[in-house]
């Protein structure tokens, strides 16, 4: 009896001190269709299309579907003007990847749980970025360096961050940006978010939400989208 409880404690303490498994990453564009995915209004308005693009070779400001290559997953785009789509999963502390390419002149945006606005736009060549810019935070933080590429290239976000917390219903500490990364350039560390920004999904700051991007301005395709939950 006394051998049972010693092994019987082992096991149990090796249980405690094993480490949990890494979170395995979510992909919640399935590169088929828009199952699992919402719009913020009228879905009638939606410009969201599964499909491949190129830029329009006689109108650079636009996107223009192009032939599938079979075998590949399609891609999530949006032509433009349209509604801002979202995941129907929502989500905490969490790292966020996305590949992205958008036409001249286009804008767009990544909101975090649906309220943070890491910002999409053609910055190409600019001297000096503003929160307004590619990877700026809007309305908060401006990029610590221009890292954009040429629009119709592929670009890359890599966005770490840290959910609100709250007890009792209570919010006691703000969310954060760790850290952001586009095209392999750390472009934001620490960055505490007071508030929402505006025009996320309800302006509202909960525990989780949803990734939202933002299709009620310019034309974006999203190659990629991968969301690996980081919280405990």
């Amino acid at each position: 009896m006394f051998g049972l409880l010693i092994t019987s404690t082992i096991a149990l303490l090796t249980i405690l001190s094993t480490p949990a498994a890494d979170p395995k990453p979510i992909e919640p564009f399935n590169g088929k269709d828009l199952t699992g995915w919402m719009f913020k209004g009228d879905a009638k308005k939606s410009k969201w299309e599964v499909t491949e693009v190129r830029i329009h070779p006689s109108k650079p400001t636009e996107l223009q579907p192009t032939k599938h290559a079979e075998g590949t997953p399609y891609w999530l785009v949006n032509m433009g003007g349209g509604v801002d789509a979202y995941t129907e999963q929502k989500f905490g502390d969490c790292t966020i990847a996305v590949e992205f390419m958008i036409p001249q002149g286009s804008n767009s945006g990544v909101y975090v749980m649906g309220e943070y606005e890491v910002q999409i736009l053609d910055s190409y060549g600019k001297e000096k970025v503003g929160p307004g810019d590619l990877g700026g935070i809007y309305n908060t933080a401006a990029p610590k360096v221009n890292a954009s590429k040429k629009p119709g290239e592929w670009q890359t976000f890599v966005i770490e961050f840290r959910a609100p917390t709250f007890e009792g219903g209570k919010k006691v500490g703000n969310a954060k940006f760790v850290k952001v990364t586009l095209n392999d350039t750390v472009i934001h560390e620490n960055v505490e978010m007071k508030g929402p920004t505006p025009g996320g999904l309800t302006g509202k700051e909960v525990a989780t939400g949803p990734v939202l991007l933002q299709g009620d301005h310019g034309a974006v395709a999203i190659r990629k989208l991968t969301i690996t939950p980081t919280g405990k």
